[in-house]
């Protein structure tokens, strides 16, 4: 049963509070608004990671305000939520290096990681791929040419991640994902940032860069911009990854709080 109808209802006749904290009288307070999006964008990477994870953005830890937020959108269809999280997801785009001197008539290619249909049908909306749409028009607004490619999808059903250790995540998902049929040829025009609301293990992040890369292969053309030549720390340069693969970027809303310690200087 679709939910965003009561969703909608309620905003209009109920009174409000903060999806973050509670406060009443706002949808979103300033406070929560500030812890959310007043960080800067920084390389975070868990621990262990996983194979062919590539470098990850995130723009603060997944705790307080920003795990409330999360969920409201994603659990509970505060769809309102969508524009103020692609904001957010944007300032994390706009930070990596793939928005980094992009050449004439290039842009970029906003790929969500894409969730399980039955999620989907349950939840009645697709979070990520809402927020990469946002996301994207948030960027052309900044100048930065971009847009939501929603060009992956599943080969097969995975089971419930929750309760799953970093071993269990990565064989849960393990050869999960493909790009869709004709979006090899997209991906080649463009550079890939695959976007996600958060990254815990990084098992789903490093499958949808695999699924990449082997649309990549198949289509045997030569790397263009999309898939940078990339070390996986986040830091702009033509490298390659830990077993010479090409490498996507990656940008979260959140990540584990663990995540962010790691990647201290």
């Amino acid at each position: 049963m679709d939910t965003w109808w009561w969703q909608a209802f309620s905003d209009l006749m109920l009174p409000l509070d903060c999806a973050g904290c509670g406060e009443y009288g706002t949808r979103l307070c300033r406070r929560c608004l500030a812890e959310l999006g007043g960080g800067v964008a920084r390389p975070v990477r868990p621990h262990p990671a996983p194979a062919g994870l590539p470098a990850v953005r995130a723009a603060v830890p997944y705790q307080g305000a920003a795990r409330a937020l999360l969920l409201e959108h994603k659990e509970r269809g505060a769809l309102w939520l969508a524009r103020v999280l692609g904001a957010v997801l944007a300032s994390v785009v706009h930070a990596s290096p793939a928005c980094r001197h992009l050449p004439w008539a290039g842009h970029v290619l906003l790929v969500p990681v894409p969730s399980a249909p039955r999620a989907v049908r349950s939840r009645g909306h697709d979070p990520v791929r809402r927020m990469a749409s946002y996301a994207a028009a948030e960027l052309r607004r900044a100048g930065v040419p971009a847009r939501a490619a929603p060009l992956l999808g599943q080969r097969r059903r995975v089971s419930d991640q929750s309760g799953l250790d970093a071993e269990g995540r990565a064989a849960n998902v393990a050869g999960a994902l493909r790009v869709v049929p004709g979006g090899g040829a997209v991906l080649a025009r463009g550079r890939v940032v695959l976007v996600d609301d958060l990254m815990t293990t990084g098992a789903t992040l490093a499958e949808a860069a695999r699924a990449v890369r082997k649309s990549r292969e198949e289509d045997n053309r030569n790397c263009g911009p999309g898939l940078m030549e990339g070390r996986s720390d986040g830091y702009p340069a033509d490298f390659r990854g830990s077993r010479g693969a090409w490498l996507p970027r990656a940008a979260v809303i959140a990540s584990s709080p663990s995540s962010f310690e790691i990647n201290r200087n």
